[in-house]
């Protein structure tokens, strides 16, 4: 064809893509339809108000080519920004939300205005790194944009996408909002996902294949327990149940989910239980060479289910390479329990426990004491009890805090005396003795929880904030960040241990860097800030810290902060009352 024909031009593309979509028409066609085509409306009156064309709208996606970069980056922030307004008036099941992604490149352009090329592919490949309702850009997107749009930019590094040879730098876009609502540093670093010498693997949700929306809880509740089971192994890296239970009800492709967790191993299957009996089809997948390396059927009794779950991490964890045989591994004994209604109501508890809401706390707490009820030497349902119990103490939603607080001893304390070998026991009695000053018991339980259960997030997290306070600031830096590859979706607190471990460190522009992470800081952290500022000369932003936190604690003085803190020396609090007292803050 001649170049009458065919045009080659450089553009902007913007690629975007509805999440969720199958699932909500599976749930109500009409509703689906009516968002979508809203949704569209969208897209075409912000792309044309920015130099732009919308050129397809297949199924739920839509393509669009703008004349500048500057106008698709402005398009897409709009659109994100009233999609999102939208949306937060329906349920967290209805909500359709849509990812983004732009690129700028060369596009050959047909005479009736369609685009093809490497261009709109790398559209579509940051489209999918994207977070729901989020922007994503590449490399040249960024450039050219770059101090034209009020916005920052979160560099998620180079990221190898399908089809494509060379890795695609990208960048997530925050709008001057969300910024405001979120603050971060301009292209923040974030932790780096740096590959481990160990073979990682990210269970996903299995399949709830029994036709049963009740029966939701217990399929959850099995790939938990398979996630557990698979952290005992110390030559494993295991990403966190946080992280992996993110993909529930999603469409999912295992590469891209690959990607973004930093494994190369996935697991994924379903069950179908019916009556007494179960069915659970796994299958262990290479996510580099998207090969499968095994699959297998459990067609057994519900009773034998913790013989499958011990037979299918046994197997995964001896195919894995540079894996000796699961037979010759150290293993946790466990002391589980018989009665199979007694399991299920831990595994709905769990389930409630991880809503981080009063009311699901205290049903959760309910069917806990059930369990106890069916099975009192049923140790993790006691363990489980305690952790609810201190989820309501830490969030106030006791009456009776010391009560309370004695409830937990107790639970823990008869879980630890049914079997010691329960990592959740360890990680909250280290807690507990930490928060009391008992730092050698404190010490003691946090390596126990530590040697059974080396994958879990939260003991992981709590070893690098024990160090922080052991006066080993360094190393809880390291601890705290192997955290977060553990669990790329960590709740935010996760910025606020590393925070303290950089001040503590001495590192304040670090310090600085990670509490800007979180959206919400209390007058402790603001007062903390300050501190930093102030050790880094900058006293103007020192006293607008300083003036904040007292504005949420009129009554805030360095002496009553100090008595919140449990650091191991008095050189770090001497450090402490130092930094506040030279942010202008009251002693």
């Amino acid at each position: 064809m001649s170049d009458t024909v065919l045009r080659r031009r450089l553009m902007a593309i913007l690629a975007a893509d509805a999440v969720g979509y199958s699932r909500l028409m599976a749930g109500d066609e009409q509703a689906t339809l009516a968002s979508l085509d809203a949704a569209r409306g969208v897209f075409q009156t912000e792309v044309a108000s920015n130099q732009g064309r919308v050129i397809d709208t297949a199924g739920d996606s839509v393509l669009a080519v703008f004349e500048t970069a500057s106008g698709a980056v402005s398009a897409a922030l709009a659109i994100q920004s009233l999609l999102t307004a939208a949306a937060s008036a329906e349920s967290d099941e209805r909500r359709m939300l849509f990812r983004i992604g732009i690129h700028l490149g060369d596009v050959i352009e047909k005479p009736d205005g369609s685009v093809y090329g490497d261009g709109v592919n790398i559209a579509a490949r940051l489209q999918g790194l994207a977070k729901p309702g989020g922007v994503t850009v590449s490399d040249s997107i960024r450039s050219a944009v770059k101090g034209k749009i009020a916005a920052s930019y979160e560099d998620q590094g180079p990221q190898q996408v399908k089809n494509l040879a060379e890795p695609v730098r990208a960048f997530h876009v925050r709008s001057q909002d969300e910024a405001k609502a979120q603050p971060m540093r301009a292209e923040a670093p974030r932790v780096e996902s740096k590959r481990v010498d160990k073979p990682a693997i990210a269970v996903l949700p299995l399949n709830n294949m029994s036709g049963d929306p009740e029966q939701e809880f217990f399929v959850d509740g099995i790939t938990e327990d398979i996630i557990t089971e698979l952290s005992r192994f110390r030559d494993l890296f295991v990403i966190s149940r946080n992280s992996s239970f993110k993909y529930k009800g999603q469409p999912l492709h295992v590469q891209k989910v690959a990607a973004e967790l930093g494994v190369q191993y996935v697991v994924e299957g379903s069950v179908r239980k019916a009556g007494n009996r179960i069915r659970l089809t796994v299958q262990l997948i290479d996510a580099e060479t998207d090969t499968h390396i095994w699959a297998e059927r459990y067609d057994r009794e519900l009773a034998d289910i913790f013989a499958i779950q011990d037979e299918l991490t046994s197997t995964i964890v001896s195919i894995l390479p540079g894996r000796v045989h699961a037979a010759s591994s150290e293993r946790a004994a466990r002391k589980t329990t018989d009665n199979m209604a007694a399991y299920e109501c831990v595994l709905t508890g769990k389930r409630l426990h991880h809503q981080s809401r009063r009311e699901d706390n205290e049903k959760a707490l309910a069917l806990l004491d059930r369990a106890i009820a069916l099975d009192p030497s049923y140790a993790h349902a006691h363990a489980w009890r305690g952790c609810t119990l201190g989820q309501a103490w830490v969030y106030g939603w006791c009456a009776d805090r010391e009560a309370t607080y004695n409830e937990i001893v107790k639970s823990l304390q008869t879980a630890l005396a049914l079997d010691e070998n329960d990592s959740d026991v360890h990680r909250i009695l280290a807690a507990i003795h930490l928060v009391q000053h008992e730092q050698e018991r404190c010490l003691h339980h946090q390596q126990r929880a530590l040697n059974l259960n080396p994958n879990d997030d939260l003991v992981v997290v709590q070893q690098g904030e024990i160090l922080t306070w052991k006066g080993e600031p360094e190393a809880g830096i390291e601890w705290v960040r192997k955290a977060m590859r553990l669990n790329p979706y960590h709740p935010e607190r996760f910025w606020g241990h590393l925070g303290r471990a950089y001040f503590t460190a001495r590192r304040y522009a670090e310090a600085v860097d990670a509490v800007r992470h979180m959206s919400t800081l209390e007058a402790g952290q603001r007062a903390s800030l300050a501190g930093c500022y102030a050790q880094l000369g900058d006293q103007p932003a020192a006293a607008e810290q300083a003036r904040q936190a007292l504005a949420l604690a009129p009554n805030f003085s360095a002496t009553e902060f100090l008595k919140t803190l449990h650091y191991f020396h008095a050189a770090d609090l001497d450090h402490v009352r130092e930094s506040l007292l030279k942010a202008g803050l009251p002693a």
